[in-house]
This record gives C-alpha cells, structure tokens and sequence, in this order.
C-alpha cells in the first residue's frame, strides 16, 4: 500500500492538517500497516484496530506530549505508534531491539508510562493531572481505558481518589465488549444527543454562575435547582457510577466518528471539572475476520492475512494443564477453576464448559482471585487459581495475608513462567520464584515436561495443604533425551566430580550440554530440582560430594534458588567451587532462545563455562 500520508508524518500534530476525507484515508493506511506487521510479526490485533478512529481524535484534539495520553495496558497503542514518529521502525514491531508492542517512555516521548498491566491508567493520569496543578503546568491528562480494564479494583481506587476541582483530567472509556451504562428509550437518547452539544454547556455554566451571584439567597438556590435536576436526571436518565464518582459523564458517542469524537474531546476541555467519556468502539474494525472473532484475534502470534488463518495450536504446558486438571475434577467434585480474564490463555476453556458451577473468571482483579480462593479453601474446596507468572505479581500480599499465614490448602498454577520472549520486561516470568519462595510455608514445583506437570498436579490435588505452586512456561515441551520422575524433589543424571543443577525445561539444555561435555571427556553430572522450594531434603547433601557446582536459573538472581543454595552450600561447609547463573536486570523483547543466549542460560553457554572453569 502507498501510505500517502501515514509516511510522511513528522509528529502526531500533523494529524491536525488533514480534512475529513483524507482522515479517512489516514485511518486505512494505519489498519493496513497494523495488519501487515502483526500477521508477521504478531501481537494485539483487533483491540488495536478497533482504537483507530478514536486515536486519530486524541491526537487531533490534544497536543502530546503536552498533554500526557495514557493507553491502559498498551493494547490499544498501536496506532498511537504510528502516528508518533515509528512508522519506519514498525516493521519491527516486538522484535528485538525493535519497537515494543506496549507504552514503552524511553522509545518516545509520546509515551508517558510503561503500561503492560491492567488497570493503571487512571492512577497514573490522576497523578499527572495533580501534579501539572501544583507545577502551574498547562496540559491535560488523559487516560485511554478499556472496559475489560474496568473489572480491575485499581480503576475504582483512582476514581474514589479525584476530586471535582481536578478539571484537566480526561478518562476515555473505550467500550468495545460490554455495556457499562446502558441507555433506554428514546427520551434518554434524545437527552444524550442534548448532553454532548456545546449550547447546551454553555447554557448550563451560565445559568449556575448566575444563580451563585445572587445576593444571600444565589448558593441556596443553585443547590436547590442542582439537586431537583439531579433527581429528575436519575428517574429518567438512568445515571451511572461515574457521575456518583464526581466525573461529568459524556456519551456514549460512536468511537469510529472523528468528527463526532473531536467535539466531545473540545467540549470537555471546557467543563473545568474530570470528565469521562464513553465511547463505543468494535474490536477487529476493518478486518472481517477479527470483526466476527474478535477473541480469538485478540493477542495473536501471527497468521495468514488473506484468510484470516491462524496458525494450528499445538499441544503446550497450558493446554495440558487444563486437560489435566478437567480429568482430576471429573472425578473430585471439589476441584474449582479461577482465573483472572485469562480462560483460553491458561488452558481452562474446556473446564470453563464442562464444569461451569466450579469455574470463577474474576476479570482482572488478581488481588480478589487469590482471596477468594483462600475463601474457598477454608470452607473446604480445592481452588486452583491459574495466572499468568507476570500478574501473580498483583496478588503478593493477599497471597501472604490471606493465604499462607493461615496454611490454607491455595494452589497456584503460574503459567507464562520463566523468560516469555516478545512481550519484553513487563511481561517476563522471572520474579515468581524469588517472591514465593520468601513466603514462610510455600512449596514450589517446576516440571520440566508435560508428564511432569500432570504428575504433580495430581498429587498435589490428592489431599492440599498449605499454599503450593505449580510453575510451567509458556509453549510446548523440550526434548529431554533422559527422563525419571521419581517426585523425591529431585533427580541425578549421571556422574562425575561436576554437575549443573537446574529446574524446569532447563534440563533439556543441561542435559545437551552434558552430553556434549562427555564426547569431549568431561564427566559431569546434572541434577534436576523438582521441587525446587524449600530445597529437598538431602539435595545440599548431595552437592557437597561434587568438587563443581554450576547452578542455572530462569528468573532472577535476588532471592532465586541459585542464591538460596549458594547460601546453604557455603554456610553447610561446602569445599567445593560453586558458580550460579541467573538473570540480573529486566528482560527486553526477543525470542526466548535470543533471550537464553544472552543471559547464559542456553546449552552452549552452560558448555562453554563449565569448560571454562575446568
């Protein structure tokens, strides 16, 4: 495609230059650009297609990075990319050394926060907004936020937090799912048209600053009429949440008209109080088959463009989890399923249908999925919370108040673990260890197969206690040319005065190095950790025998196993070398085994040290 304007963009202000006809060319080009990079390349697809209009508006009416425009979560930042000076790169798009497919500030100004969670626009534009005030800064603060972000706590601790004297803050309700007011009738239409008309503001603000003018009885007044309308708004309007909240609701308005979004976007500008906008858009717009699949074109690793195939799924750690844990729950009417907005992501959409009284999707409220399932637990339930290792995160402390302190029988399957590849540092599955494995009475299991995990998650289904965690990676199953299961917390293969010591698909990479050690005359020895917290018993035993000890480790050095088992190594008398390698600082976008090379953890870094040292 000839991208007549979207290639010539110096800066999002350019936007402003174009009449209607040629926006709508604009907006073609970026969905063609949109479409042509993530069938290759991968990433969001229908949220960000459905957000095209409506950032086209954004940037026509505000001026970045003036004003401060949050996209919550980054998946609908796409075309807020394009139009901020990446269209060259975005070829690139979540490759390494490549353009992020989140809100990224040290890849553009235009980008005011790293937004890879849920649920956090609002805070951090509230904050923005307070802080232009006490700085005597112009600018608006405006955040972008999806109604599936609304199901998240944090978005209604935000909104408790603004007061009504916050004028230039702006909240974008961009409702592409579910209705959050939903209107009725034909009067109530008629008074929204009437609502989002600028006469109609400037009557209104008239008529109060002249009531309040009026000599000792103008404040009485103005409260009375202000209150009589607000009674009769509620009986006929139906008001909504937000305008108890203290925002001046405006909509809903057709996300997908820029001429329409402009005039609201302007009109807020001068109400002098927080305004929430609510605008309806369609995920996929523009692509028919995201339009009718909106789902399954939600977060994609690409596909065919002509089609619209996606790529067949294969057999991974999540899908065999949820056959597993439908298998163990067919026959235990106690196993319940949560998981927090992520039903296909963790495997559990079979569960999700076959066991529908057991199964909890709480949205994206993580905090609340690991509460509620310790309320569960203590009735005497079997809750398995399955979550993203990333977002397990969110629920650190509900995890520790809630749960362990009182030994609750919680497990936590942590999808997504270790390092996750194209999604980059907010995304990455590398604290999960360091952070459970602090919790007093938490055990955590790495399978490094399938077998493994269905072994696992059977035993620990039989009779829980305590909180336990079961943590898999994302995609399939390695080749493991050795593999014993004996689940007494770990396991040797071969022998030798070295051995490297690891968990989970790890051990396929040791096991290569091994191997490729002894065609060169080195013996070494490699144990695998099945339960890697608390350490086995006789597992440092067992180390103390060899004169080497390589540990390697997928996530993060500070409070990891490779840590944990140097301090025992050394405090328990060991004479012995002992050398951890683990992950140091936050992970950007690459593919995992890009990712593994850099930070030593593939098998010809894990046989180039170990030849090193030897």
């Amino acid at each position: 495609m000839d991208y007549r304007f979207l290639g010539t963009f110096e800066s999002p202000h350019d936007v402003k230059k174009l009449n209607n006809e040629e926006l709508t060319v604009l907006c073609a080009e970026m969905r063609d650009k949109i479409l042509d990079t993530v069938s290759e390349n991968g990433g969001h697809l229908a949220s960000n297609l459905g957000a095209v209009e409506l950032t086209v508006a954004l940037h026509r009416c505000f001026e970045s990075p003036r004003d401060t425009i949050v996209f919550d979560v980054g998946h609908q930042c796409y075309p807020h990319k394009l139009l901020t000076g990446r269209f060259d790169d975005f070829s690139t798009l979540r490759k390494e050394n490549g353009v992020s497919g989140f809100m990224k500030p040290d890849e553009s100004e235009h980008d005011a926060f790293i937004t890879g969670h849920s649920s956090t626009s609002v805070s951090s534009a509230f904050g923005t907004c307070i802080a232009n005030e006490l700085l005597k800064k112009d600018g608006y603060a405006v955040a972008v936020i999806g109604d599936g972000a609304m199901t998240g706590g944090m978005v209604y601790e935000a909104f408790n937090n603004v007061r009504k004297e916050d004028a230039n803050l702006i909240v974008v309700l961009n409702d592409n799912k579910m209705s959050i007011s939903k209107n009725r009738g034909a009067l109530s239409r008629h008074l929204s048209t009437i609502r989002t008309r600028k006469k109609y503001h400037k009557f209104k603000s008239g008529v109060e600053r002249f009531l309040k003018k009026i000599p000792l009885i103008g404040r009485f007044l103005y409260s009375a009429v202000f209150n009589l309308k607000l009674m009769f708004k509620n009986a006929l309007y139906n008001s909504n949440i937000f305008e108890s909240l203290g925002f001046y609701y405006m909509g809903p308005v057709d996300g997908h008209d820029i001429e329409k979004l402009c005039e609201i976007f302007e009109l807020s500008k001068e109400l002098d109080r927080p305004v929430l906008i609510h605008t309806k858009t369609v995920k996929g717009k523009g692509y028919k088959p995201a339009e009718e699949n909106a789902g399954d074109f939600h977060g994609v690793s690409g596909f065919d463009r002509e089609t619209g195939e996606l790529p067949k799924s294969k057999m991974n750690f999540s899908a065999c989890f949820g056959k597993k844990l439908c298998e163990l729950a067919k026959k235990d009417d106690k196993i319940c399923a949560i998981t927090a907005a992520m039903t296909s992501g963790t495997g559990l959409l079979e569960f999700s249908e076959r066991f529908e009284d057991r199964f909890f999707d709480v949205g994206i409220a993580e905090e609340h999925a690991v509460t509620f399932a310790a309320g569960l637990a203590r009735s005497g339930l079997k809750p398995v919370f399955a979550v993203y290792s990333t977002f397990l995160q969110r629920g650190y402390d509900q995890l520790i108040h809630d749960a362990a302190i009182a030994g609750l029988p919680l497990t936590l399957c942590v999808d997504r673990a270790g390092l996750v590849g194209d999604d980059g540092e907010t995304h990455q599955g590398i604290f999960d260890v360091s952070f459970l494995s602090s919790v007093p009475g938490v055990t955590v299991y790495s399978p490094s197969d399938f077998k493994e995990l269905e072994i696992m998650l059977e035993n620990r289904l039989k009779e829980p206690k305590g909180v336990a965690t079961i943590r898999y990676p994302r995609g399939g199953e390695p080749l493991i040319s050795e593999n014993k299961m004996q689940f007494d917390g770990f396991s040797t293969y071969s022998s030798g005065k070295t051995c490297i010591v690891t968990y989970g698909t790890l051990v396929s990479e040791a096991i290569s190095a091994k191997d490729k050690l002894r065609s060169e005359g080195i013996d070494v020895a490699v144990i695998k950790l099945e339960q890697i917290f608390p350490l086995p018993e006789g597992f440092i035993d067992t180390l103390k025998n060899f004169d080497n000890v390589f540990f390697f480790e997928e996530g993060i050095l500070n409070g990891g196993i490779a840590e944990k088992t140097g301090f025992r190594l050394i405090t328990g008398g060991f004479e012995g070398k002992y050398f951890a390698t683990a992950i140091t600082n936050f992970v950007k976008q690459a593919s995992v085994s890009s990712q593994r090379e850099k930070y030593g953890l593939d098998s010809d870094s894990m046989y180039q040290k170990v030849k090193e040292v030897l």
